[in-house]
């Protein structure tokens, strides 16, 4: 069987029409093609299906070769475009070629015709290859300058919001049980969370989210989620899961993943107002050369691949192109944030996996998520914690470069019963560790302030005293691989914005673990 190729013949004679496409068949091509003769059928044609090439006579009684150039190249300027003609001059196949044709040929000769179409659909496909990695380039830098905003926006909003968080508790505990002061510092609190949530959205789209990875089967978490989702997706929703009882698990954040899983799901929801399917597959894959040559972020190797595709109003090419980006949304006003996908895209990438669309309107969407495969078992995520406070007596070392947010820290923690020696910064935080250290038990660092860091500042901290306790506190950080060394160590960090519950559990614990050594 030959290559196939997609030839559309602007030609008023079938006999020569079919000497050409002779010829192209002789030459090893399986070829598909449709006859125009006039300016009507060839925008017709045009729009009806894509091709590979268009041959064209010169002079026709009811067209002209060169109208149909001009026509085509305003349209398709990549689309190769062969002249074959009876008698033409020298000046006119001059012409043709400066105004975008590949080649002149006569029809009373036609050795050329296979090498020309050869070397036009190779040099079509090296041009579309170019673009494509251009296309690619642009987007990966436009994600990145995005992301890079995000990130820093989201570290300036999270010791804000951690302040606000912290005052509206220690105002929240101290007004009287169900008075309307305690009711409104409820409402501050609220408000703060559903503030950290959007944060959140934005750092996963910037990738500097901090990840703890653990061995997950994704159909588990699968099961789970749409346990929670059930209700919320709509019961004019059919839902059907395919899961591989064989499926490898990935190396993820498993509350990452189900991140992914809710807001695909939810996306599929909205994009059917009316009703309709929504399957959820699970596999495995192997990624080979060929399909990374189509697929401009994969990269070969053992995948697992989750799906999910619903039957709603789908999405044109445009829209498909900006789907990713934060703020993004094609709902009406006061409808989403346009951070879902944003979250998806940030995850997925963080994990160093990858996520295509493939959509059309009035045909539905599919999303398919590629992640690593590993090997072993699902890991079982811990059991959450009791909400409740628990208390102390030590003393500990506040490092914070955040006025605001030191300050919410420092009384949240006094009320707990700790004795609290506050820092601006790490030289500071080195100097107070220096005069006090007898009587210090537990340091608690943000990771990221001017002059030295807390990473940094610890480490002169353990020469003076090795095995000293440590809280290293976040909200976002470019030292990603600081804080990789920093958790393989065994040393805890606490995501910013956190809550006096959180805190007081991981300084607590903190201080337990180390006294049981």
């Amino acid at each position: 069987m030959g290559v196939p190729i997609r030839v559309l013949m602007v030609e008023d004679s079938r006999d020569d029409c079919a000497m050409i496409v002779h010829e192209l068949r002789a030459g090893g091509y399986d070829v598909q093609f449709e006859r125009v003769d006039t300016s009507e059928a060839l925008k017709s044609t045009l729009h009806s299906q894509e091709w590979d090439l268009v041959i064209s006579d010169f002079s026709m009684p009811r067209f002209s070769g060169p109208e149909a150039l001009i026509l085509i190249k305003a349209k398709w300027p990549e689309l190769p475009f062969f002249f074959v003609s009876g008698a033409v001059g020298e000046a006119a196949a001059v012409a043709a070629m400066q105004k975008g044709a590949q080649d002149y040929l006569m029809k009373g000769n036609l050795k050329r015709l296979v090498p020309a179409v050869q070397r036009a659909l190779r040099d079509a496909e090296e041009r579309r290859e170019r673009k494509r990695l251009e296309q690619h380039l642009q987007q990966l830098r436009k994600f990145e300058a995005v992301g890079r905003l995000a990130g820093g926006v989201a570290h300036d909003f999270n010791n804000v919001i951690g302040a606000i968080l912290g005052w509206a508790e220690l105002g929240y505990a101290e007004a009287e049980a169900g008075s309307r002061f305690q009711q409104r510092f409820q409402k501050i609190r609220d408000q703060a969370q559903r503030a950290a949530r959007l944060t959140a959205q934005l750092l996963a789209f910037a990738r500097r989210q901090l990840l703890q990875p653990r061995k997950v089967n994704l159909n588990i978490s699968v099961r789970e989620e749409m346990s929670l989702l059930e209700r919320v997706i709509g019961a004019d929703i059919e839902v059907k899961v395919h899961a591989d009882p064989d499926l490898q698990v990935t190396l993820a954040d498993p509350a990452q993943i189900e991140q992914v899983i809710m807001n695909l799901c939810l996306n599929a929801r909205d994009a059917m107002p009316s009703g309709g399917r929504l399957i959820i597959e699970t596999r495995n894959v192997e990624i080979g050369d060929e399909f990374c040559r189509d697929h401009a972020y994969g990269r070969p190797g053992a995948y697992v691949l989750l799906t999910v595709s619903d039957t709603g109003v789908g999405m044109d090419t445009d829209t498909i192109e900006h789907i990713f980006e934060p703020f993004f949304t094609t709902k009406e006003m006061g409808r989403g944030t346009g951070l879902g996908l944003a979250t998806v895209y940030g995850i997925v990438k963080q994990h160093g996996g990858f996520i295509y669309v493939y959509s059309e309107p009035g045909k539905g969407t599919s999303f398919r998520v590629y992640l690593r495969a590993d090997i072993g078992e699902h890991e079982p995520r811990e059991a959450p914690r009791a909400e409740q406070l628990v208390r102390g007596t030590e003393t500990i070392l506040l490092a914070e470069d955040h006025d605001g947010l030191r300050d919410s820290v420092q009384e949240m923690l006094q009320t707990l019963g700790y004795n609290i020696i506050p820092a601006c910064d790490g030289p500071e935080a080195v100097k107070l560790f220096t005069t006090n250290c007898d009587r210090i038990d537990l340091l608690v660092m943000d990771v990221v302030m001017p002059w030295m860091s807390g990473p940094d500042a610890y480490a002169k901290i353990s020469a003076l005293q090795p095995g000293v306790r440590v809280i290293f506190t976040t909200g976002y950080t470019a030292e990603a691989a600081a804080l990789i060394s920093i958790l393989d160590k065994g040393s805890v960090v606490l995501q910013k914005p956190y809550s006096l519950t959180s805190l007081s559990q991981t300084i607590r614990g903190a201080l337990d673990r180390a006294l049981v050594k």
